[in-house]
């Protein structure tokens, strides 16, 4: 039996698992909360301010090589990789005390310790400058960007379905959100403008799948008026079995190739984005369906609407 045909005639009791579930859930978020609390987010450049230059070599260079000239600098943190190849290089400088002409002064440093220290040629393909005030504005634009998406998918799912279900997504996502902001704090990954764009297609993914079990127990309840609730969040679940893992696992592959062969720079991107996947397709299943059971979810809230109105007709 191949895992389609599985997944297409399954009669998992996922409802039997609810609990577990939620103390899980419970659990990682409260560490969540409390890594974020000690260790912060690892901010790059985008949100902390500072220099990156982005050059490109007539041969490889050793990157211990180039963290020893650049450190000899003095100019505080610096951040040397790879970028697509051993030839491109991507150097970050913290944010330096002073103005805009100070941080302009530190790309000319670094030109000039390049040019003099390394015997290949350089090419210095990109520069970028974030001042204080932009990387504060981006910060700020970052979160209401999320908060503003979060909102948003709690009025749509208000609007197609009811109150019950809005609640159950909505929660299911700020799931989401913050296991992917604690597992950034936990492994101290950089966290740029490239993760914002990342949870918010998180954001869009899991409330998709959400949407697609959502659907299926709404058409259920009208189907099987005397069933049980548990049950028909099973049967709706297992009946969207096989389209959830389907688009899961092709996600997967396809953000699996990009994590190993797409290079550094959109590594902690597609990292976030495999993270999401995985905790969207979990919070579907294991908590935004089961909540439905909690929050009391209408039997049939059509039929019901159509007999009042031919009541008072």
């Amino acid at each position: 039996m191949n895992i389609l045909s599985f997944t297409t005639n399954s009669k998992i009791k996922f409802l039997s698992l609810r609990k577990p579930a939620f103390i899980l859930s419970l659990v990682l978020i409260i560490c969540s909360v409390l890594i974020y609390s000690f260790k912060g987010l690892n901010f790059g450049i985008d949100f902390r301010g500072g220099t990156l230059i982005e050059v490109e070599t007539s041969e490889s260079e050793n990157l211990s090589n180039l963290r020893s000239i650049l450190n000899n600098l003095e100019l505080g943190d610096i951040q040397v990789q790879e970028f697509g190849s051993a030839k491109n290089i991507l150097i970050r400088v913290e944010q330096q005390a002073g103005g805009d002409q100070i941080q302009q002064n530190v790309v000319n440093i670094v030109k000039t310790a390049l040019n003099t220290s390394l015997s290949s040629d350089v090419n210095f393909r990109r520069t970028e400058v974030v001042g204080p005030k932009v990387s504060s504005e981006l910060i700020k634009a970052g979160v209401i960007a999320i908060v503003v998406a979060v909102f948003a998918m709690l009025v749509y799912i208000w609007f197609r379905f009811e109150w019950q279900f809005s609640l159950g997504a909505v929660i299911a996502l700020i799931h989401d959100v913050l296991l992917t902001l604690g597992i950034f704090s936990l492994l101290q990954l950089e966290f740029n403008l490239s993760i914002i764009a990342a949870i918010l297609t998180i954001v869009g993914y899991s409330m998709n799948d959400t949407v697609v079990v959502y659907d299926r127990v709404r058409e259920n309840l009208r189907k099987y008026r005397k069933k049980e609730i548990i049950d028909l969040l099973n049967i709706s679940i297992n009946e969207t079995l096989s389209r959830t893992i389907m688009t899961s696992v092709t996600t997967l592959l396809a953000l699996l190739s990009l994590y190993i062969f797409g290079g550094s720079v959109i590594k902690g991107f597609t990292f976030a984005m495999i993270w999401g996947v995985l905790v969207g397709t979990y919070s579907s299943i294991f908590i935004a369906a089961p909540l439905l059971n909690y929050l009391k979810v209408k039997r049939d809230w059509s039929v019901s609407s159509a007999v009042e109105s031919t009541k008072n007709n």
